[in-house]
């Protein structure tokens, strides 16, 4: 397909046979290829930019600016296309990108700069961010075509503008009425110095006639005293040479005759500081004899002294030592014993609690043990008696031996007393030292047991009232029982 673009517009063709973007006006686009149309026209963008001057004072700039793509330039072109195209120029996108750069850039520019360079450079400040934001334009191939900074706006709160406009007003207002004053001033000083000078011009007339023949009386009489007096003044000039030339020889017979006294008193000077000096070698010479000879005598008994007291030294600080070292010694093995000790207190312990323990734990187990066998104990027995609770009581009550020592407890609580007792005897009414009666055998025995048991729960019922249970057998309004089969 052959396709063409209109006069504002761009072909962006990509596919087979391209290695990245194509960008033309006409072209064919081959299968395997797809395009686009992009618009090239620039568009209209208005801003209001919140800014803030160096001094912190925040206004308003509105401004319009007229953006589209870089046409004369093939980089730009594809930037563009790649970056821009594929949204609409009109779009929230484009302007917030739009609007970021500059708000960006002019904020920048305008927090180094004073309100008043602001105020007053309009023009620059339109430059600078003119030329800031077509920097940052340049990489996304959009070029600024025009760009209309308005006027300066308060921000609200911060009327700094409003505030200047009435300065300069009351400025301008005051200046008018000091220049009103100052025209009504002249006006009456004008007045008021013309007739002056008319006076003043006559007067000064005057003076100057008869200054001017005053003038002329006296020049003459200037003259000849100028005479006279330039005549003495030579006259003195010669004499003030003459006795300046007498001073000069004076002055140089004086010079002169110091010189020579100086010359010879030096020179008298020159000998005795010499002889000074060579007197003075000799001394040092031999002060130096001397001070070498007593510092050889000096030095040796003073080496002897140093290497004995340093000797001597070294034995008490080897001493010294010695004894910090076994002090320590001591120290340590003393804290190392009571380490020791109080390790095997500690593990002492340790054993003493951790046996305290097991025992506990053992016991705990043993109480565990016991009370799930007696559990089994009374769950077996429940099931055996049918689960009868009151029954499970009575047996559990006459197998721990409960009834005879309420018995026993019922008689050390009557001693003393006079209870009622009932006494009864073994199978056959009566029984031998050996237990054994006139019938004999096991059977009577068991006899005996069973004859023993009404008088047994009859005393029982009289002393706490409790009858027996009901599978052991009743108890008859006469004393009988009647047992269970």
């Amino acid at each position: 397909m052959y396709k063409v673009a209109s006069a504002s517009e761009y072909l962006v063709i990509t596919g087979v046979g391209i290695s990245d973007i194509k960008i033309a006006k006409k072209a064919w686009v081959m299968p395997g290829q797809s395009y686009a149309v992009f618009d090239v026209s620039p568009v209209n963008y208005t801003f209001e930019v919140q800014a803030m001057s160096a001094e912190k004072l925040p206004f308003v700039l509105p401004a319009v600016f007229t953006i589209g793509p870089r046409i004369d330039d093939d980089d730009s072109l594809v930037k563009y296309a790649k970056l821009i195209s594929p949204h609409d120029k009109l779009s929230k996108h484009v302007k917030e990108l739009v609007q970021g750069i500059i708000e960006g850039e002019t904020r920048v520019l305008a927090a180094s700069m004073t309100m008043e360079e602001v105020f007053r450079g309009t023009k620059e400040f339109k430059e600078e961010v003119f030329q800031k934001v077509q920097l940052e334009l340049n990489q996304f191939g959009l070029l600024i075509y025009n760009a209309n900074v308005k006027q300066l706006v308060d921000v609200p709160g911060h009327e700094y503008f409003s505030y200047l406009g009435q300065k300069t007003q009351m400025e301008a207002a005051n200046q008018a009425r000091v220049d009103v004053a100052e025209a009504r001033m002249k006006g009456e000083i004008g007045s008021k110095l013309r007739e002056g000078k008319t006076l003043q011009n006559a007067a000064q007339i005057d003076a100057e006639t008869r200054i001017v023949s005053t003038q002329r009386q006296g020049d003459g009489k200037k003259e000849e005293i100028r005479v006279k007096t330039e005549v003495k003044v030579f006259e003195n000039q010669r004499e003030a040479e003459v006795a300046e030339a007498n001073s000069d020889l004076a002055k140089k017979k004086a010079k002169w005759s110091r010189e020579a006294q100086v010359a010879e008193v030096e020179a008298a000077k020159a000998v005795a500081l010499r002889d000074a000096e060579l007197q003075r070698e000799v001394e040092m010479m031999n002060a130096l004899t001397m001070t070498e000879k007593l510092k050889a005598e000096f030095l040796s008994k003073a080496s002897v002294e140093y290497e004995t007291k340093v000797q001597q030294a070294n034995w008490e600080l080897y001493k010294k030592q010695k004894e910090a070292e076994a002090a320590l010694y001591v120290k340590e093995r003393e804290a190392d014993a009571q380490k020791a000790t109080a390790e095997a207190s500690l593990f002492a312990r340790q054993q003493s609690a951790e046996a305290d323990f097991y025992t506990k734990k053992k016991e705990a187990e043993g109480l565990m043990a016991l009370a799930q066998a007696q559990g089994t104990y009374l769950r077996t027995l429940l099931e055996a008696l049918g689960g009868n609770y009151n029954a499970l009581r009575d047996y559990l009550m006459i197998s721990n031996g409960m009834f005879v020592d309420i018995a026993r407890i019922n008689a050390d609580a009557v001693k003393g007393l006079q209870p009622k007792i009932s006494i009864w005897t073994g199978a056959g009414g009566g029984s031998d030292a050996s237990g054994e009666g006139g019938g004999g055998g096991a059977m009577k025995e068991v006899a005996g047991v069973y004859r023993m048991l009404p008088p047994l729960f009859q005393t029982v019922q009289e002393q706490t009232g409790m009858l027996p249970p009901t599978w052991m057998g009743t108890l008859t309004p006469g004393g009988d029982s009647n047992r269970k089969p």
